[in-house]
């Protein structure tokens, strides 16, 4: 009886990932709200909240217009709060048309866990970094606290019954990547883990008991990676994926689970759950096609063709001129059977893959079936 009520769950779960319209309001819920923090791998819009200036073909697939997203469409935190029957998160930086009262996303793309030390004209890196987001929610808090007509702000009792999902540390992994080399990298990733539990217990001094971690992509699977680093034969798997980088990507993962293990240990009443996309997306770039796609380490929207369809001098979407010509980087026509949309982030049909497979518990630690707590 309980395994069939599992099974009915998981399959509304699935409808509500694949409706068309976005999220169903009958739906119901343990979390109320969800809370964000992360880079843009889940910015649904507050770096270009902050920074206007996107264009397209970003948004094609499902908005249809430019959305503030690093993808031709949904992100895995869409098609979480889709599955959750939450609304799309509204990005804290933005400032017409946000609605807070089931959360609020953080996140803003080329973020970094630890403070950055050069300036975003210098690096590309953003200035919201972790722990200025997590000052932004601490704000957020105190504004709700404080209003007495609370309008789109947040209930105060959402805070302590909202998921708290933390998709972060990749710029830290790939910033100085090309330059200094991956052992060196390596070696600073222990302030990152560090940085990231030290997250946690402030958020949960702050009332948060349910926390979701997401660990590191396989980036040298990447065809931004493995056309600018230019890797040896001797450096790639059969599947055209960087060895090195790969290995150094695991080694962070595991310090960021051995991290989060202690941390769980700190704070035993609440629900710390380490989520491991790393080898769901490990699958989508070695077998693109036993998941439905076609095509791995090569980018939808890109510039040169080839096996990777990237070219670091025109990203997605821009023009430029190269060898006296003037060329653009376009999108393909059917985003639905890449992995890779711009060669860094994912397309939509990538991040509803990886989300139907956390929705299960088979890809976190300890086992967390979020099918179990809808209704």
């Amino acid at each position: 009886m309980a395994g069939g009520l599992v099974s009915a769950m998981w399959a509304f779960l699935i409808l509500l990932i694949l409706a068309p319209s976005g999220p169903l309001a009958e739906a119901k819920c343990k979390f109320p709200a969800i809370f964000n923090f992360g880079d843009s791998n889940s910015d649904t819009g507050g770096f270009w909240a902050a920074f206007p200036a996107q264009h397209g073909p970003f948004g094609m697939t499902y908005f249809k217009r430019l959305s503030g997203r690093a993808s031709d469409g949904r992100l895995v935190i869409d098609f979480l709060a889709q599955a959750l029957g939450l609304p799309f998160l509204s990005p804290y930086l933005r400032s017409i048309g946000s609605d807070f009262r089931h959360g609020a996303n953080f996140a803003t793309l080329a973020s970094t866990v630890l403070l950055p030390n050069t300036s975003l004209f210098v690096s590309g890196i953003s200035p919201f970094s972790l722990a200025i987001q997590l000052n932004q929610i601490k704000q957020l808090k105190a504004q709700a606290l404080t209003s007495k007509k609370l309008g789109y702000l947040p209930s105060t009792s959402i805070f302590s019954d909202a998921l708290y999902t933390i998709d972060i540390g990749q710029n830290d992994f790939t910033s100085n990547l090309k330059s200094i080399g991956s052992e060196e990298v390596k070696q600073s990733l222990s302030q990152v883990v560090n940085q990231i539990s030290w997250t946690i217990k402030d958020l949960y001094d702050m009332g948060g008991r349910n926390f979701m971690v997401f660990n590191l992509a396989p980036v040298g699977c990447y065809p931004s990676f493995l056309t600018e680093l230019s890797p040896s034969a001797s450096d790639l798997d059969v599947y055209g994926c960087m060895i090195s980088i790969n290995n150094a990507v695991v080694d962070y993962n595991n310090m960021l689970n051995v991290a989060l293990h202690q941390t769980r240990e700190m704070l035993p009443d609440a629900s710390i759950i380490y989520v491991d996309t790393h080898s769901v997306k490990l699958g989508l770039f070695q077998h693109p096609k036993d998941h439905g796609l076609r095509y791995g380490i090569k980018s939808c929207c890109g510039y040169g063709g080839g096996e990777h369809n990237f070219n670091q001098e025109v990203f997605c979407g821009n023009s430029k001129v190269i060898n006296g010509q003037n060329v653009t980087a376009e999108a393909c026509a059917d985003p639905e059977n890449y992995v890779s949309w711009d060669g860094i982030h994912a397309t939509e049909a990538a991040n509803k893959l990886i989300t139907m497979a956390v929705l299960k518990d088979s890809y976190t630690n300890p086992p967390f079936n979020l099918s179990t707590l809808c209704h």
